[in-house]
This record gives C-alpha cells, sequence and structure tokens, in this order.
C-alpha cells in the first residue's frame, strides 16, 4: 500500500487521492483564441522528471500540490496551493461588443390573437325517400325495397297511436322512452 502524506490529514491510503495534472499558468478563457484554450484544457507534456502536480483529496475535497517524480512515481513533497498562489486571479468578464451596448433591445412582439373557432353548421336534416335508396343501389333486389317501406309506415302508425294515448302531462320526449320493444313477429 502506498502513502501520501496530505497537508491536511497526514499521511493516507493512495487510492484516497486523484491528481488532475500539472500545475501550469492557467490562459483567461473570455480573452484567448479557442486554440490556445484546447491547448490549456487537452494537451499535456509528460515531461520526465519531477513535476508539480494538482492533487486532491476526494474525501474531504482538499487541494494541494504535490512535487513528484514521474520517471519512479515518488511524492518528494506535498504543500498547501498557498505557497504557490498568494493572489487570487479573478478573470474579468468579457465585455460586450459595441454594437450590442448602443443597440437598443426589440420591445416584445405583441402576438396576434388566434383566429375565432368558428363551429360548422349542423348538418341538414337527411330526408331518406325510399324509392331512391333503391334506385341508388343497382345491385339489391327490388324485393329489398318493400320491407324497408312496410318497416317505415309501421313505425310511422305507431308513433302516432303512441300519442294520441299518450296523457296530456305527459312530454313528447318521455314517449320514447317508455314505447315497448315492438314484437319481431308483427
Amino acid at each position: 500500500m502506498k502513502i501520501m502524506p496530505c497537508p491536511l490529514n497526514g499521511p493516507r491510503n493512495i487510492q484516497e487521492f486523484i491528481c488532475a495534472g500539472p500545475v501550469e499558468p492557467h490562459p483567461d478563457p473570455n480573452r484567448c483564441s479557442d486554440d490556445e484554450w484546447t491547448e490549456f484544457v487537452w494537451m499535456e507534456e509528460n515531461l520526465d522528471g519531477v513535476v508539480r502536480e494538482w492533487w486532491c483529496h476526494v474525501a474531504t475535497s482538499y487541494w494541494f500540490i504535490a512535487e513528484r517524480n514521474t520517471v519512479t512515481d515518488e511524492i518528494l513533497a506535498t504543500y498547501p496551493a498557498n505557497r504557490v498562489f498568494s493572489e487570487r486571479v479573478d478573470f474579468e468578464p468579457l465585455a460586450p461588443p459595441p454594437e450590442a451596448a448602443e443597440a437598443k433591445p426589440e420591445p416584445p412582439k405583441e402576438a396576434a390573437p388566434p383566429p375565432p373557432v368558428v363551429a360548422p353548421p349542423p348538418p341538414a336534416p337527411a330526408e331518406a325517400e325510399p324509392a331512391e335508396a333503391a334506385t341508388e343501389m343497382p345491385d339489391a333486389p327490388d324485393d329489398a325495397a318493400e320491407p324497408a317501406e312496410a318497416a317505415v309506415e309501421a313505425e310511422a302508425s305507431t308513433d302516432e297511436a303512441s300519442a294520441d294515448d299518450a296523457p296530456a302531462d305527459r312530454k313528447p320526449a318521455d314517449d320514447a322512452s317508455f314505447r315497448e320493444p315492438k314484437d319481431p313477429a308483427a
């Protein structure tokens, strides 16, 4: 088991730490080019010999600097970052371009009201004439029209009879709900 001396926690198992790479100057992300930023973030020199590196004790989230020999993997020294960095570097935010400062923001556009919803007109009541129905269907035999006519006439006569027999205080709409089922033999 390899031991690393942590400046905050003392000697600890090396598995409690992560290495975040060499200590190097950090370019201003708001002022450097894309190529410079890519170089800083992704490219490593992989030097032989003693290198100063950023290390973090994961359990306490404590960041410090360690000097390590990359050939022998020996840790020579560890110390707090304030030994190297005595001042905090705050990068200034990028100023907006002059055109953006002069441009006046446009007022929000008012959305046009949605068009009114118009219901389609109700369909006209279809008046089915049995004779026309028979002529529209050329494949139907002529005998098929006669039972349909008889059923329509029988239903009309039943409606008239039930309307005549109904009491005066009863509404016509109620008649349909109180009809007895028709006898199919009749």
